[in-house]
Protein backbone atom coordinates (compact mmCIF):
# COMPACT_ATOMS: atom_id res chain seq x y z
CA UNK A 1 0.00 0.00 0.00
CA UNK A 2 1.41 3.39 -1.32
CA UNK A 3 1.51 6.09 1.59
CA UNK A 4 -0.99 9.34 0.03
CA UNK A 5 1.17 11.23 2.82
CA UNK A 6 3.07 14.79 1.21
CA UNK A 7 6.84 14.51 3.45
CA UNK A 8 8.65 17.79 3.82
CA UNK A 9 11.87 18.34 2.01
CA UNK A 10 14.49 16.72 4.00
CA UNK A 11 17.92 18.78 4.47
CA UNK A 12 20.45 18.24 2.01
CA UNK A 13 23.58 18.25 4.20
CA UNK A 14 22.05 15.56 6.32
CA UNK A 15 23.01 13.36 3.02
CA UNK A 16 26.88 13.63 4.36
CA UNK A 17 28.49 11.57 7.33
CA UNK A 18 29.02 12.93 10.51
CA UNK A 19 32.12 12.66 12.63
CA UNK A 20 32.63 12.27 16.33
CA UNK A 21 36.08 13.36 16.16
CA UNK A 22 37.14 10.41 14.32
CA UNK A 23 34.60 8.09 14.34
CA UNK A 24 32.69 8.56 11.00
CA UNK A 25 29.41 7.64 11.30
CA UNK A 26 27.42 6.91 8.04
CA UNK A 27 23.94 8.15 9.19
CA UNK A 28 23.15 10.86 11.14
CA UNK A 29 20.46 9.36 13.33
CA UNK A 30 21.25 6.92 15.76
CA UNK A 31 19.56 4.51 18.51
CA UNK A 32 19.37 6.83 21.69
CA UNK A 33 20.03 4.60 24.89
CA UNK A 34 16.91 3.76 27.28
CA UNK A 35 17.69 1.73 30.51
CA UNK A 36 16.23 -2.11 29.88
CA UNK A 37 15.53 -2.02 26.85
CA UNK A 38 18.78 -1.31 23.93
CA UNK A 39 20.61 -4.44 25.24
CA UNK A 40 22.28 -6.14 22.39
CA UNK A 41 19.52 -7.95 20.85
CA UNK A 42 17.40 -4.97 19.92
CA UNK A 43 20.44 -3.23 18.48
CA UNK A 44 21.69 -5.84 16.51
CA UNK A 45 18.43 -6.39 15.22
CA UNK A 46 17.81 -2.93 14.63
CA UNK A 47 21.01 -2.39 12.79
CA UNK A 48 20.24 -5.15 10.14
CA UNK A 49 17.02 -3.08 9.13
CA UNK A 50 19.86 -0.47 8.34
CA UNK A 51 19.99 3.32 8.48
CA UNK A 52 20.79 3.46 11.73
CA UNK A 53 24.79 5.36 12.36
CA UNK A 54 25.39 4.86 15.88
CA UNK A 55 24.02 2.29 18.14
CA UNK A 56 24.36 2.92 22.19
CA UNK A 57 23.72 0.75 25.24
CA UNK A 58 21.39 0.84 28.25
CA UNK A 59 23.23 3.33 30.61
CA UNK A 60 26.02 1.67 32.44
CA UNK A 61 27.25 2.04 36.22
CA UNK A 62 30.62 2.73 36.13
CA UNK A 63 31.75 1.52 39.32
CA UNK A 64 29.83 -1.77 38.40
CA UNK A 65 32.16 -1.85 35.57
CA UNK A 66 35.21 -1.84 37.68
CA UNK A 67 33.62 -4.60 39.79
CA UNK A 68 32.49 -6.46 37.16
CA UNK A 69 29.07 -7.47 38.42
CA UNK A 70 27.63 -10.12 36.26
CA UNK A 71 25.14 -8.27 35.72
CA UNK A 72 26.47 -5.40 33.96
CA UNK A 73 28.72 -7.43 32.32
CA UNK A 74 25.69 -8.70 30.39
CA UNK A 75 24.83 -5.26 29.64
CA UNK A 76 27.97 -4.78 28.07
CA UNK A 77 27.77 -7.77 25.52
CA UNK A 78 28.66 -7.03 21.58
CA UNK A 79 29.58 -8.43 18.78
CA UNK A 80 31.31 -7.51 15.71
CA UNK A 81 28.52 -6.87 13.50
CA UNK A 82 26.98 -3.75 15.42
CA UNK A 83 29.97 -1.65 15.69
CA UNK A 84 30.52 0.97 15.58
CA UNK A 85 28.67 1.16 19.46
CA UNK A 86 28.80 3.77 22.00
CA UNK A 87 28.97 2.59 25.72
CA UNK A 88 26.99 4.80 27.92
CA UNK A 89 28.05 5.08 31.56
CA UNK A 90 27.23 6.60 34.95
CA UNK A 91 28.40 7.68 38.26
CA UNK A 92 29.34 10.69 40.27
CA UNK A 93 32.87 10.26 40.70
CA UNK A 94 35.35 11.25 38.32
CA UNK A 95 38.06 8.13 39.03
CA UNK A 96 35.55 5.44 38.91
CA UNK A 97 33.85 7.21 35.37
CA UNK A 98 37.42 7.62 33.99
CA UNK A 99 38.72 4.04 35.10
CA UNK A 100 35.37 2.91 33.49
CA UNK A 101 35.85 4.22 30.79
CA UNK A 102 39.55 2.98 30.04
CA UNK A 103 37.90 -0.87 30.82
CA UNK A 104 35.49 -0.38 28.28
CA UNK A 105 38.29 0.89 25.15
CA UNK A 106 41.14 -1.31 26.79
CA UNK A 107 38.88 -4.19 25.92
CA UNK A 108 37.53 -2.84 22.65
CA UNK A 109 33.82 -3.24 23.76
CA UNK A 110 33.55 0.39 22.91
CA UNK A 111 33.92 2.91 20.07
CA UNK A 112 32.93 5.65 21.86
CA UNK A 113 32.06 6.60 25.46
CA UNK A 114 28.81 8.37 26.22
CA UNK A 115 28.77 10.15 29.66
CA UNK A 116 24.79 10.16 31.32
CA UNK A 117 23.84 13.64 32.83
CA UNK A 118 20.13 12.90 31.94
CA UNK A 119 18.57 10.17 33.63
CA UNK A 120 15.59 11.34 35.85
CA UNK A 121 15.42 8.00 37.98
CA UNK A 122 15.94 8.49 41.65
CA UNK A 123 18.26 5.57 42.11
CA UNK A 124 20.32 7.12 39.46
CA UNK A 125 19.99 11.16 40.88
CA UNK A 126 20.30 9.81 44.66
CA UNK A 127 23.48 8.48 43.88
CA UNK A 128 25.23 11.99 42.14
CA UNK A 129 24.85 10.67 38.90
CA UNK A 130 22.33 11.09 35.69
CA UNK A 131 20.79 14.60 35.59
CA UNK A 132 21.65 15.49 38.75
CA UNK A 133 25.21 15.95 37.54
CA UNK A 134 23.66 19.72 35.85
CA UNK A 135 23.01 21.15 39.08
CA UNK A 136 26.69 21.50 39.85
CA UNK A 137 28.07 24.50 40.12
CA UNK A 138 31.84 24.02 41.53
CA UNK A 139 33.09 22.76 38.29
CA UNK A 140 33.05 19.30 39.41
CA UNK A 141 31.13 17.88 36.44
CA UNK A 142 33.39 19.50 34.44
CA UNK A 143 35.95 18.00 35.81
CA UNK A 144 34.53 14.83 35.71
CA UNK A 145 34.23 14.92 32.12
CA UNK A 146 37.71 16.20 31.36
CA UNK A 147 39.19 13.24 33.25
CA UNK A 148 37.45 10.74 31.03
CA UNK A 149 38.63 12.45 28.09
CA UNK A 150 42.01 12.24 29.19
CA UNK A 151 41.31 8.70 30.10
CA UNK A 152 40.54 7.35 26.73
CA UNK A 153 41.83 7.84 22.90
CA UNK A 154 38.27 7.47 21.78
CA UNK A 155 35.65 10.29 21.44
CA UNK A 156 33.47 10.57 24.27
CA UNK A 157 30.03 12.40 24.05
CA UNK A 158 27.91 13.21 26.82
CA UNK A 159 23.89 13.00 27.14
CA UNK A 160 22.08 15.34 29.14
CA UNK A 161 18.91 17.14 29.60
CA UNK A 162 18.05 20.69 29.34
CA UNK A 163 18.68 21.48 33.29
CA UNK A 164 17.44 20.52 36.11
CA UNK A 165 14.24 22.39 35.88
CA UNK A 166 12.68 25.40 33.88
CA UNK A 167 14.54 28.04 36.25
CA UNK A 168 18.17 25.92 35.57
CA UNK A 169 18.37 25.36 31.63
CA UNK A 170 22.01 24.87 32.58
CA UNK A 171 22.62 22.51 28.82
CA UNK A 172 24.02 25.32 26.84
CA UNK A 173 26.96 26.47 29.33
CA UNK A 174 27.61 22.51 30.31
CA UNK A 175 27.87 21.87 26.25
CA UNK A 176 29.95 25.25 25.80
CA UNK A 177 32.57 24.07 28.40
CA UNK A 178 32.22 20.28 27.03
CA UNK A 179 33.61 21.43 24.08
CA UNK A 180 36.38 23.09 25.39
CA UNK A 181 37.26 20.26 27.32
CA UNK A 182 37.48 17.82 24.43
CA UNK A 183 34.04 16.23 24.14
CA UNK A 184 33.20 14.92 20.71
CA UNK A 185 29.57 16.08 20.46
CA UNK A 186 26.52 16.20 22.66
CA UNK A 187 23.28 15.14 22.85
CA UNK A 188 19.68 17.09 24.46
CA UNK A 189 16.96 15.36 25.54
CA UNK A 190 14.21 18.63 25.02
CA UNK A 191 12.96 18.64 28.54
CA UNK A 192 14.11 19.06 32.07
CA UNK A 193 14.77 16.53 34.82
CA UNK A 194 11.44 17.45 36.78
CA UNK A 195 9.52 17.11 33.20
CA UNK A 196 10.85 13.79 33.24
CA UNK A 197 8.38 12.24 30.00
CA UNK A 198 5.60 14.76 30.74
CA UNK A 199 4.82 17.68 28.33
CA UNK A 200 6.72 18.56 24.55
CA UNK A 201 10.01 18.76 24.30
CA UNK A 202 11.21 22.47 24.05
CA UNK A 203 13.12 22.90 20.58
CA UNK A 204 13.93 26.13 21.38
CA UNK A 205 16.10 25.14 24.23
CA UNK A 206 17.79 22.24 22.09
CA UNK A 207 18.70 25.40 19.51
CA UNK A 208 20.41 27.15 22.30
CA UNK A 209 22.50 24.35 23.21
CA UNK A 210 23.46 23.97 19.35
CA UNK A 211 24.20 27.77 19.62
CA UNK A 212 26.51 27.57 22.42
CA UNK A 213 28.96 25.35 20.36
CA UNK A 214 31.36 26.18 17.98
CA UNK A 215 32.31 22.73 15.94
CA UNK A 216 30.56 20.03 17.57
CA UNK A 217 28.20 18.21 16.71
CA UNK A 218 24.70 18.46 18.39
CA UNK A 219 21.75 15.69 18.48
CA UNK A 220 18.46 16.37 18.86
CA UNK A 221 16.32 13.85 21.47
CA UNK A 222 13.16 13.49 22.53
CA UNK A 223 9.41 12.66 20.81
CA UNK A 224 10.54 11.85 17.40
CA UNK A 225 8.42 9.50 15.84
CA UNK A 226 8.15 9.92 12.53
CA UNK A 227 9.52 12.23 9.85
CA UNK A 228 7.43 14.91 10.47
CA UNK A 229 8.93 14.90 13.75
CA UNK A 230 12.37 14.70 12.39
CA UNK A 231 11.80 17.36 10.41
CA UNK A 232 10.34 20.11 12.48
CA UNK A 233 13.09 18.74 14.86
CA UNK A 234 15.99 19.73 12.20
CA UNK A 235 14.02 22.73 11.16
CA UNK A 236 13.29 24.39 14.68
CA UNK A 237 16.74 23.20 16.46
CA UNK A 238 19.44 23.19 13.58
CA UNK A 239 20.75 20.02 15.32
CA UNK A 240 23.48 18.12 13.38
CA UNK A 241 21.56 14.87 14.14
CA UNK A 242 18.14 13.23 16.09
CA UNK A 243 18.89 10.10 18.66
CA UNK A 244 15.76 8.25 18.92
CA UNK A 245 14.68 6.20 21.32
CA UNK A 246 11.24 5.51 22.25
CA UNK A 247 10.32 6.09 18.69
CA UNK A 248 12.32 3.42 17.82
CA UNK A 249 10.89 0.77 19.99
CA UNK A 250 7.26 1.51 18.32
CA UNK A 251 8.19 1.27 14.77
CA UNK A 252 11.85 -0.49 14.17
CA UNK A 253 12.03 0.77 10.66
CA UNK A 254 12.11 4.48 11.69
CA UNK A 255 15.72 4.64 10.66
CA UNK A 256 15.83 2.87 7.15
CA UNK A 257 12.37 5.15 6.97
CA UNK A 258 14.62 8.56 7.29
CA UNK A 259 17.64 7.59 5.46
CA UNK A 260 15.17 7.20 2.46
CA UNK A 261 13.92 10.31 2.88
CA UNK A 262 17.00 12.25 3.18
CA UNK A 263 18.32 10.21 0.56
CA UNK A 264 14.62 10.11 -1.74
CA UNK A 265 12.94 12.40 -0.57
CA UNK A 266 10.49 9.61 -0.07
CA UNK A 267 10.86 6.99 3.39
CA UNK A 268 10.53 3.74 2.84
CA UNK A 269 7.54 1.80 4.47
CA UNK A 270 6.98 1.03 7.75
CA UNK A 271 7.19 -3.02 8.18
CA UNK A 272 4.80 -5.13 6.93
CA UNK A 273 2.55 -7.27 9.20
CA UNK A 274 5.24 -10.74 7.93
CA UNK A 275 7.82 -8.47 8.64
CA UNK A 276 6.86 -7.35 11.86
CA UNK A 277 6.15 -11.02 13.28
CA UNK A 278 9.78 -11.69 11.80
CA UNK A 279 11.21 -8.90 13.66
CA UNK A 280 9.39 -10.10 16.84
CA UNK A 281 10.18 -14.14 16.50
CA UNK A 282 13.81 -12.69 15.89
CA UNK A 283 13.88 -10.43 19.07
CA UNK A 284 12.70 -12.76 21.50
CA UNK A 285 15.43 -15.91 20.29
CA UNK A 286 18.33 -13.12 20.14
CA UNK A 287 16.84 -12.52 23.69
CA UNK A 288 16.68 -16.14 24.67
CA UNK A 289 20.56 -16.53 23.13
CA UNK A 290 21.80 -13.35 24.96
CA UNK A 291 20.26 -14.82 28.65
CA UNK A 292 21.44 -18.22 27.92
CA UNK A 293 18.07 -19.50 28.92
CA UNK A 294 15.10 -20.02 27.15
CA UNK A 295 13.07 -19.24 30.66
CA UNK A 296 14.76 -16.05 31.47
CA UNK A 297 14.66 -14.91 27.95
CA UNK A 298 11.17 -15.61 27.88
CA UNK A 299 11.17 -13.56 30.69
CA UNK A 300 12.77 -10.55 29.56
CA UNK A 301 10.64 -10.90 26.41
CA UNK A 302 7.56 -10.23 28.62
CA UNK A 303 8.39 -6.14 28.91
CA UNK A 304 8.40 -5.53 25.33
CA UNK A 305 5.35 -7.35 24.53
CA UNK A 306 3.15 -4.83 24.82
CA UNK A 307 5.03 -2.98 22.22
CA UNK A 308 4.73 -5.49 19.93
CA UNK A 309 0.61 -6.52 20.40
CA UNK A 310 -0.40 -2.38 19.43
CA UNK A 311 1.62 -1.77 16.84
CA UNK A 312 0.13 -5.64 14.90
CA UNK A 313 -3.05 -4.59 16.99
CA UNK A 314 -3.91 -8.51 18.19
CA UNK A 315 -6.71 -9.10 20.69
CA UNK A 316 -5.91 -8.94 24.16
CA UNK A 317 -5.81 -12.41 25.01
CA UNK A 318 -2.50 -12.55 22.43
CA UNK A 319 -1.47 -9.44 24.69
CA UNK A 320 -1.86 -10.81 28.06
CA UNK A 321 -0.21 -14.54 26.87
CA UNK A 322 2.66 -12.81 25.82
CA UNK A 323 3.55 -10.56 28.92
CA UNK A 324 3.07 -13.72 30.78
CA UNK A 325 5.27 -15.75 27.92
CA UNK A 326 7.19 -19.04 29.74
CA UNK A 327 8.69 -20.99 26.45
CA UNK A 328 9.45 -20.30 22.40
CA UNK A 329 6.83 -23.26 21.87
CA UNK A 330 4.11 -21.13 23.24
CA UNK A 331 5.32 -18.23 21.57
CA UNK A 332 4.46 -20.12 18.04
CA UNK A 333 1.65 -21.66 18.80
CA UNK A 334 -0.03 -18.16 19.98
CA UNK A 335 1.01 -16.41 17.26
CA UNK A 336 0.31 -19.38 14.39
CA UNK A 337 -2.86 -18.15 13.38
CA UNK A 338 -2.01 -14.27 12.45
CA UNK A 339 1.00 -15.70 10.71
CA UNK A 340 -1.18 -17.61 8.51
CA UNK A 341 -4.27 -15.00 8.28
CA UNK A 342 -1.96 -11.72 7.75
CA UNK A 343 -3.18 -8.63 8.66
CA UNK A 344 -6.61 -7.37 10.19
CA UNK A 345 -8.76 -5.33 8.70
CA UNK A 346 -7.45 -1.76 8.49
CA UNK A 347 -4.05 -2.39 9.36
CA UNK A 348 -1.58 -0.68 7.27
CA UNK A 349 2.35 -0.30 7.18
CA UNK A 350 1.59 3.31 6.67
CA UNK A 351 -0.54 3.00 9.60
CA UNK A 352 -0.49 6.54 11.52
CA UNK A 353 -1.54 5.03 14.89
CA UNK A 354 2.24 4.49 16.50
CA UNK A 355 2.30 1.98 19.29
CA UNK A 356 2.58 3.86 22.75
CA UNK A 357 5.99 3.15 24.77
CA UNK A 358 5.13 3.66 28.46
CA UNK A 359 7.26 5.45 30.47
CA UNK A 360 7.52 5.89 34.01
CA UNK A 361 4.32 8.35 35.83
CA UNK A 362 3.40 9.95 38.91
CA UNK A 363 5.67 12.20 40.97
CA UNK A 364 9.24 12.08 39.51
CA UNK A 365 10.59 11.80 43.16
CA UNK A 366 9.05 8.74 43.37
CA UNK A 367 10.31 7.02 40.37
Amino acid sequence: MLSTTIFPPPPIHYRDPVHLGTLKLASRFHLAPLAGYTNLPFRLSIRELGGVGLCTTDLVNARAILESIKKTMELLATVPGERPLAVQIFGSKASEMAGAAKWLVERRLADSIDINMGCPVRKVVKTGGGSSLMCDTTGATIDLVRQVVEAVPVPVTVKMRLGWDDANLSAPDFAREFERAGVAAVTIHGRTREQGFSGGVNHDGIRRVVEAVDRIPVFGNGDVRSIADAARMIEETGCDGIAIGRGALANPWIFHQLSSWVQTGEPSPRGTYQQRLDFMRLHLRRLVEWKGDEKYGCVHFRKVATWYTRALKLPKRVQQTLVMLGNLRQFEDVLAPFAESGPPAGWSEWDAQEAEVAVPAGPISHW
